[in-house]
């Protein structure tokens, strides 16, 4: 069994009820993220670095921005940083961020950060702030575009939707998205999804299968939706569908789609039972 080990980003919340992948992007949806404090992200108290805090918000930010206006943004300023308790490390972070403010070439988006304990489940307000983003040069993108969706599968638990920015170290030498970086932003979307179910800390034990539909280009974001779709004793199997999405167009296509077995550890490392599902059949 292979630990997962990696930052989780979350994108724009999706409800249970709802496609994995919906046919607009709606600009006035908060966008939200989702990351685990790691031990590289942890200064010399355990706790979260003011510094990859920040860096995770303005990454957020720039999402929100571009989504909204669609077009080149950059980050002119942040302000109204206030830290409010400080995040363990191997805490959950969930980011949200929405636009506060719209002018003639920037926009404002204010940012708030929420911990989260993966055991228990319980919430903080951690951490916020606002960061106001200027558009350089190009033209507005044409208007959202689906090529096509996925309807969601019935599961037992609500539908995790997660974002990732393709940047050049992302890719191959062809300048698509390398395969082995999709399988890791799929392990850490079925990651999400099954801790968030189980409330314990999990494993990837098996990989059903993947299907790699259509090359992610860089300068794309790729959006994930998991959820558990069905749960044994101590494992949960988690199907993670990706869409490729391009921030100046809001076009959306199906690029990859995988099925993986989580199973759930106690603190002694041994495979657990995790809470069966309230429906008979599920």
């Amino acid at each position: 069994m292979q630990q997962q080990g990696c930052m989780a980003v979350v994108g724009t919340a999706v409800d249970s009820a709802q496609t994995l992948s919906k046919n607009t992007v709606d600009a006035a949806t908060p966008t939200v993220m989702v990351d685990v404090v790691f031990p590289e992200q942890a200064n010399h108290h355990g706790t979260l670095f003011g510094g990859a805090a920040l860096s995770m918000m303005d990454k957020l930010a720039f999402l929100v921005a571009t989504r909204a206006t669609r077009r080149p943004m950059v980050t002119a300023c942040s302000g109204q940083i206030d830290f409010h308790a400080p995040i363990a490390q191997g805490t959950l972070v969930e980011l949200t961020g929405e636009v506060v403010r719209r002018g003639t070439r920037s926009v404002d988006v204010a940012v708030r950060v929420i911990a989260e304990d993966l055991a228990s489940g319980e919430r903080q307000d951690s951490l916020g702030g606002l960061f106001t983003l200027v558009a350089v040069g190009g033209e507005r993108g044409r208007s959202n575009v689906v090529d096509w969706a996925l309807p969601v599968h019935e599961g037992v638990g609500p539908v995790s939707s997660m974002v990732e920015m393709v940047f050049p170290g992302h890719t191959n030498h062809f300048g698509s998205l390398f395969g082995g970086q999709a399988l890791a932003w799929l392990g850490k979307a079925a990651l999400v999804a099954a801790a968030r179910y189980a409330r314990m800390p999990v494993v990837m034990a098996a990989s059903e299968r993947i299907d790699f539909h259509a090359p992610v280009l860089e300068g794309e974001i790729v959006d994930l939706a998991a959820r558990v779709l069905k749960v044994g004793n101590s494992s949960m199997t988690v199907e993670v569908i990706m869409h490729a999405e391009e921030l100046l167009t809001g076009q959306r296509r199906l690029c990859t789609r995988g099925r993986f077995t989580m199973v759930a550890l106690g603190y002694d490392g041994r495979p657990v039972p995790v809470p069966q599902p309230a429906c008979p059949r599920c």
